[in-house]
């Protein structure tokens, strides 16, 4: 089924850079003092022969680029994608000059090689990611030939040998390539699921807007009725005594035309109802035609069914009119309309401990590949009549309805359903909620305005 493409919710800024300058700042500062520790206790209290002018210049040199950078940008920054390449790429190499002074594969720190890679995976994309896994994997390689030795005081060199040197150079490898796949993917899942919850929050919020105006309107239009009726009345009774005087006639009959315009102008945008104690609560036939209501035109015909599952012993169900509810189920109902072929039919079934709601349309039904997968955000893969989805839509509707306590379960038209099998095609979604999670008391009469709630 389709989805909502992210970029129509999400706002610019979720999608430009993500990496805080002060992050790989920290990151540096925090690698350096271990650096700088490393080789003065290496080179005092162990007693090895290092080249300590060299290397503390090695490690200068990264307090510079440290200091460079935090000038050059502010504390707030966040770091393009090529600026953050570029500095995750000085302290691939600046480590790899490090590892070269003190041994290369030798010295058993060369596994640090491997955290500059994972920060990679974990903030860049892949194709930085790729470029830096295999820059590191030339540097390991090199470094597994060419380095300074380390030695004792007495003039023992440290080696390890072939076998020992080959199975350390195979562990960074495959350490190396795991360990950035693993971070790639977690923060990849992660950024999509929070990409679709604040998407989610966001079509929430934007339904939520929308009701509340029209709540306003036509408490508006209510509460204005009255002294617009009074001043329709009184013009109309001028009008009959300003029959000899055509000018106030004239404007006695206008006066009574604006009125009635302001009525009908306020009658027409009040249409959605009102932020009204009896209007918060409606039959669900009423909250399923308003949440079908903005597709009922783009040339699909859509089908109601109302039936009670025990034989009309249980009375419709009463609900509350949530935004959730709304626009979750409108959200089932469009995808329905976009890859039906001619209808689409939305199925009402209700008993006293449950309420059961079906969007069915005549499509070509969920492709096979992706039917286990609905539901969570991002499906690139789904691609039916020419429209490329990203699963966004559905993730919406489904997080929105779970919210009102409903479960969902997606499917198509060959297979069964809950409580009968379905005969009709195409695509099913599936809407199961337990009646007392929704269910509204019934008002009998209008009651008072409410004013309407942040």
């Amino acid at each position: 089924m389709p989805t909502q493409p992210t970029r129509t919710l999400l706002p610019p800024e979720t999608t430009g850079p993500r990496v805080r300058i002060v992050t790989l700042v920290n990151l540096r500062w925090l690698a350096l003092l271990g650096q700088a520790v490393a080789v003065i206790v290496v080179g005092t209290v162990l007693s090895l022969t290092l080249e300590i002018g060299l290397c503390l210049l090695v490690i200068g040199a990264g307090m510079v680029a440290n200091l460079t950078t935090m000038i050059a940008y502010p504390a707030t920054a966040r770091l393009t994608e090529r600026a953050a390449f570029g500095i995750i790429t000085f302290d691939l190499v600046q480590l790899a000059a490090l590892l070269f002074l003190t041994g290369g594969l030798h010295n058993p720190f060369a596994l640090l090689i491997l955290a500059p890679v994972t920060i990679s995976a974990t903030a860049l994309s892949l194709r930085s990611t790729l470029s830096h896994a295999a820059l590191a994997a030339i540097l390991v390689s090199l470094l597994a030939r060419y380095n300074l030795p380390l030695r004792l005081s007495d003039g023992t060199t440290l080696l390890l040998s072939d076998l020992q040197m080959v199975g350390f150079w195979l562990a960074i490898l495959f350490g190396m390539l795991f360990l950035s796949s693993f971070a790639f993917r977690l923060r990849r899942e992660t950024q999509r699921m929070s990409d679709a919850l604040f998407a989610t929050q966001t079509a929430l919020a934007r339904e939520q807007k929308l009701h509340d105006l029209g709540g306003v309107v036509a408490a508006a239009a209510h509460e204005l009725g009255t002294p617009l009726a009074t001043i329709k009345l009184v013009s109309s009774e001028l009008a009959e005594e300003l029959q000899g005087s055509p000018d106030l006639l004239d404007d006695a009959k206008l006066i009574r035309e604006q009125a009635d315009r302001c009525r009908d102008i306020l009658r027409s945008m009040g249409r959605a109802g009102k932020s009204d104690q009896h209007l918060r609560a409606a039959p669900l036939e009423a909250v399923l035609r308003e949440a079908a209501e903005p597709h009922e035109g783009r040339g699909t015909t859509i089908h109601y069914d109302l039936a009670s599952l025990d034989g009309g012993v249980s009375r419709r169900p009463f609900v509350r009119r949530s935004p959730e509810i709304i626009h979750g189920l409108r959200n089932l109902i469009q995808n329905a309309v976009d890859f039906a072929a001619n209808e689409v039919w939305i199925d009402l079934r209700w008993s006293e401990g449950e309420i059961v709601v079906r969007v069915l349309d005549d499509g070509p039904g969920y492709p096979p590949d992706v039917l286990h997968r609905l539901g969570s955000p991002f499906v690139r893969t789904r691609r039916r009549r020419g429209y490329d989805g990203m699963g966004l839509g559905l993730f919406i509707a489904k997080t929105l309805l779970e919210r009102t306590g409903a479960s969902i379960d997606f499917r198509n038209g060959s297979q069964s359903g809950r409580h009968r099998p379905r005969t009709r095609g195409g695509a099913i979604a599936e809407v199961v909620w337990p009646r007392a999670a929704i269910a509204a008391p019934e008002t009998g009469s209008l009651g008072e305005n409410l004013p309407i709630m942040p």
